[in-house]
């Protein structure tokens, strides 16, 4: 199907960016998720060595900073493309459509796990619960039948089974996608998984206002929006864990390996079939206004959907990410080549 077939509202919106200055920029710009971030340099270095364009740039700022960037107006000082670890939330399309970014197209592009990783020269069988987790990162937790700061910094205080060594786990800022999802998904879980939480009634509300904040107090390290740099770290301290996309751990596996979660190792097939406790969807948002002014876009959004990058066995599932199924890809192909806009969030 052609990239250059667009809706009304999109060939209004080109216009009147182009009527501004978005020409002026001949390099597509993409920001957002670190997650994201790998797929999106992948795709970008193949197309701009199959076309010969410009090769696009690619920054990793977090999926709220992304938004933020992203939704700031239309244009050539703003970017045509966020990467996302979790859906757009409703301020954040209210952001863009206050300023003018009323044509959007979402793209789930795959899924990805949260991973819990740590050097493969830590010997000890890693398996946590939620539970588990959420009580060595939260800020607070049960401690003698009160909801109390959290007192515990070694492994072995939290279980016995696990080894007596302070617990240092290096995560993502509040500014990104992996940091939402891992609270939801994990953090959230695990504190309704306690006892305390479990039998004494609390509600969705109470667990959301609660169980919500990561400790500040220095088990839990924030390591900025480079993975990268989390990935360093636990190479070079074998007793540090790192919270990080799949395809980080995926891309280091001569040095890294996955925590268990409840018995379940992170990999490609145990975050397809949902197994995995801790999985997600992955997104990118396009500005439609953008398409056909910033040269080589609709060329770069067509290499994205290929089979080529997003099919089972394709350049992006080498990488870590999980492949959409074949009908879902197809959907999804359709989506992006007729700049279907999405609906409001609410």
């Amino acid at each position: 199907m052609s990239f250059t077939k667009l809706t009304a509202v999109s060939t209004l919106a080109i216009a009147a960016v182009a009527a501004t200055s978005a020409t002026a920029r001949d390099e597509i710009r993409r920001v957002g998720s670190s997650t994201v971030f790998p797929y999106t340099q992948a795709v970008a270095e193949q197309f701009a060595n199959n076309t010969g364009f410009p090769s696009p740039i690619v920054e990793s700022t977090g999926t709220g900073g992304g938004m933020q960037i992203f939704c700031g107006g239309i244009g050539e000082e703003f970017a045509d493309i966020t990467g996302a670890s979790r859906a757009m939330k409703a301020s954040e399309y209210e952001l863009c459509v206050s300023n003018g970014v009323t044509d959007i197209t979402e793209a789930q592009i795959g899924s990805d796990g949260l991973s819990l990783a740590i050097s493969r020269d830590n010997d000890f069988d890693w398996d946590l619960s939620l539970a588990e987790i959420y009580l060595a990162l939260a800020a607070q937790v049960p401690v003698d039948g009160e909801w109390a700061d959290n007192p515990y910094t070694s492994w072995a205080q939290i279980d016995a089974r696990l080894p007596d060594i302070a617990i240092e786990v290096l995560g993502p800022p509040p500014t990104s996608g992996t940091r939402d999802a891992f609270v939801e998904l994990a953090m959230h879980v695990g504190c309704e998984a306690l006892p305390y939480v479990a039998e004494g009634g609390f509600d969705g509300d109470w667990v959301g206002e609660n169980c919500s904040r990561m400790r500040t107090d220095g088990p839990f390290i924030e390591a900025g929006e480079n993975d990268n740099l989390i990935v360093q770290r636990l190479q070079a301290d074998p007793n540090a864990m790192g919270i990080f996309g799949y395809s980080f751990v995926f891309e280091n596996l001569d040095t890294l390996k996955g925590v268990k979660i409840d018995g379940v190792e992170p990999d490609m097939d145990t975050i397809a079939d949902g197994s995995y406790p801790v999985s997600r969807p992955l997104f990118f948002y396009i500005k439609n206004a953008h398409r056909g002014v910033i040269p080589g876009f609709e060329e770069f959004l067509e290499e994205y959907m290929s089979d080529d990058a997003l099919a089972p066995g394709g350049y992006l599932s080498e990488r870590g990410l999980v492949a959409l199924s074949d009908e879902r890809r197809e959907e999804l192909r359709a989506r992006v080549a007729n700049a279907v806009n999405m609906p409001p969030k609410e």
